[in-house]
């Protein structure tokens, strides 16, 4: 199909009807799937992150230097798989959890296996920004590794945490448009669907446009979160 008929007047028409009737189910949907997806990540990722700072040889609770090592290949490996061959990849793991390896629920699953390495990095990040002083100063005061972790690292860590877990819950939006490739819901499918495979380009223009807005959104309420939580920003 010659690119340049697919934005005739009719073409337009064709795509504003198909905006109308399927973009606020495939909207639902995307917001759906990537906040729960997101949620579902944090849990996994923000212990484990937790592990990778607390555990490490210098940490302030070090565990087996196997443990870690096994930990650490682990969530690399995990990392470095493209998703779209995750998502085929944990086909068993998405049957096995929701009955079906196809649909918008189904998409959950691997997004949840490709993102809690990611957050888990992200939360081990924020975490190493501390500062070592006050650390030293909750150890001499006779504070327990658990109560250094929940009452001072985390407390401390906010302001990078919240804009960690924004970068998180933007990217897992972008895989939630990869997962429409194979049968996951949303805007994405409408992407591939409609818009790819159907030479609708302009139904593919405007999902397209859609998600970047809703990445700005994410982002902009992520900022304004992580400033209003900063101390050192405060008076």
């Amino acid at each position: 199909m010659n690119f340049a008929n697919a934005f005739t007047p009719e073409k337009l028409h064709e795509a504003w009807e198909i905006v109308l009737s399927d973009f606020p189910m495939a909207l639902w949907d995307t917001l759906y799937v990537t906040i729960l997806s997101t949620l579902f990540a944090v849990v996994i990722g923000l212990p484990l992150g937790m592990i990778l700072v607390a555990g490490e040889e210098d940490g302030i609770r070090p565990l087996p230097k196997p443990l870690m090592k096994a930990l650490n290949v682990v969530i690399n490996l995990l990392r470095s798989v493209p998703f779209l061959i995750l998502i085929v990849m944990v086909i068993p793991l998405t049957r096995l959890i929701v009955g079906t390896s196809v649909g918008t629920v189904a998409s959950i699953v691997p997004l949840v296996v490709a993102a809690f390495p990611f957050v888990a990095r992200l939360v081990e990040g924020s975490l190493r920004e501390v500062n070592p002083n006050i650390i030293e100063t909750a150890q001499s005061m006779g504070a327990t590794p658990l109560q250094i972790l929940l009452r001072v690292m985390l407390p401390e860590s906010v302001p990078s945490l919240i804009n960690n877990f924004t970068l998180a819950i933007t990217t897992i939006m972008g895989y939630t448009a990869m997962s429409g490739a194979i049968g996951g819901g949303g805007l994405g499918k409408i992407a591939i669907m409609i818009g790819y495979n159907r030479y609708k380009y302009a139904v593919l223009y405007a999902a397209v446009i859609v998600l970047v807005i809703l990445v700005q959104v994410f982002q902009s309420i992520g900022t304004r979160l992580a400033v209003k939580c900063d101390k050192r920003l405060k008076k």
